[in-house]
């Protein structure tokens, strides 16, 4: 699902990139789409179990893939709150507000495409062969309540959204 948004993002960035603008709410709802799916869902769950459940195991926090997970996710963070400022001076109509949005996204694909590399191949490896069953299954019951802690229903409307805008925006 990130990286459903992620390719709408690269195509609004081609967009403004080219001069051409695109409705004001839709770098908003992209900004939106990762500030509350991909970090406070993905993320947190990373960080409030997958994280410490892998540290209890011995993997460690310092110098191993916890640690870069984490430096990756506050400089993740620092580029979409740029993004978000842009976005917001995007809409007032201010004229460098495009080229602001499409430098800390451009940043943030980047850093994501290497960020999600590192999970698939590194992080998520670690923990397929370090949990057992039974820890497996807790993590899963855990990852369940955070994203019932966002509301019903909320998973799915990311999932749509994310869906909406790939078709509209992905190049």
């Amino acid at each position: 699902m990130i990286e459903r948004a992620l390719r709408a993002l690269r195509g609004v960035c081609q967009r403004l990139e080219r001069g051409a603008s695109v409705p004001a709410d839709v770098p908003t709802q992209i900004v939106g789409f990762i500030q509350t799916f991909a970090d406070r869902c993905h993320h947190g769950k990373e960080e409030k179990h997958l994280f410490p459940t892998l540290e209890e195991q011995g993997v460690p926090r310092e110098g191993g893939p916890i640690g870069v997970m984490l430096q990756e996710h506050e400089l993740g963070r620092g580029f979409v709150r740029e993004m978000a400022e842009a976005a917001s001076a995007y809409a007032r109509g201010e004229t460098d507000a495009a080229s602001r949005f499409v430098s800390a996204a451009q940043s943030y694909m980047d850093l994501l495409a290497q960020h999600i590399y590192k999970e698939d191949n590194v992080l998520f490896r670690i923990a397929e062969n370090v949990l057992d069953a039974p820890t497996k299954a807790a993590l899963v019951e855990a990852f369940e309540r955070e994203e019932a802690a966002l509301g019903l229903g909320t998973h799915e409307h990311y999932e749509a959204m994310a869906s909406e805008l790939e078709k509209a925006w992905a190049t």
